[in-house]
């Protein structure tokens, strides 16, 4: 979704029955759950929105997130999901560039609640300063995990602000490192991160690029059958009903595939 404006082109039905997903997506889904087969205490991170009151519109990063956490769970793997916009989680304060100089993830910004800080490793002054704030909720499943996969829908050629908001609340664990000077987090320590990108028409490979590096920066492994983008045209200028409508239609023949590679 770079601008809007361009010239509208006639909606066609949803439900196209002659639809298919195009390999590269099937191929990609595949590819993320054979991996995941492979592993354990995964975590997956869905971002994206819609009406609360519209609980018949699922966004589609998340309907692809409960049937990865379905397949997994069938194959008896320990898999935990968080909706993350159901949670309350504050804006990032941006202690790293205030007025006293970097303050973000000092010892006295350490959640002084043991049920929500068990391991002790959270550090956030936002999480002290705003009593309703869960970021906790993911930090704690974070420390017990050993893969995370977040789900982001793409829009105005970024991430979706939730994602954002979320990432930018867990700079403490990198600033640790990188600007405090303390050892890394050990129950991070060997973490796998990957993300899957959904965008209709722009900027999505740059985005998981940047993403990935991201990852890397905060010292997690970065495999790349853990990430893929799937952005549903090249054209940019390409706002027509018709082609939202389309993608609604393909990833729709995505989930009516068999893509777990069996």
């Amino acid at each position: 979704m770079p601008r809007r404006g361009g010239r509208p082109k006639s909606a066609r039905p949803s439900g196209d029955a002659t639809r298919v997903a195009r390999k590269s997506l099937v191929e990609s889904c595949s590819r993320l759950i054979r991996y995941l087969e492979k592993r354990d205490d995964i975590l997956l991170l869905p971002t994206s929105t819609r009406y609360r009151k519209d609980s018949w519109d699922i966004p589609k990063t998340t309907q692809l997130a409960w049937r990865i956490r379905d397949h997994l769970a069938q194959r008896k793997k320990r898999v935990t999901l968080l909706d993350v916009p159901e949670l309350t989680i504050h804006t990032c304060e941006g202690n790293v560039s205030g007025a006293r100089g970097n303050r973000c993830g000092l010892l006295a910004a350490k959640l002084p609640d043991p049920a929500k800080n068990p391991t002790g490793h959270h550090r956030c002054w936002a999480s002290i300063n705003n009593e309703d704030d869960q970021l906790y909720v993911v930090s704690r499943e974070l420390f017990r995990s050993r893969v995370v996969l977040f789900f982001v829908s793409v829009r105005w050629g970024q991430t979706n602000s939730v994602y954002q908001r979320l990432w930018e609340r867990l700079t403490w664990m990198e600033n640790r490192f990188t600007t405090l000077g303390e050892k890394p987090i050990p129950q991070l320590k060997g973490l796998e991160a990957g993300i899957v990108l959904f965008g209709q028409n722009w900027n999505d490979a740059q985005i998981l690029k940047i993403q990935r590096q991201n990852y890397s920066w905060f010292g997690w492994k970065t495999p790349a059958a853990l990430s893929f983008y799937w952005q549903y045209t090249r054209d940019a200028e390409d706002e027509s009903p018709e082609s939202y409508l389309g993608a609604i239609e393909e990833f729709d023949a995505l989930l009516a595939t068999e893509f777990s590679g069996r």
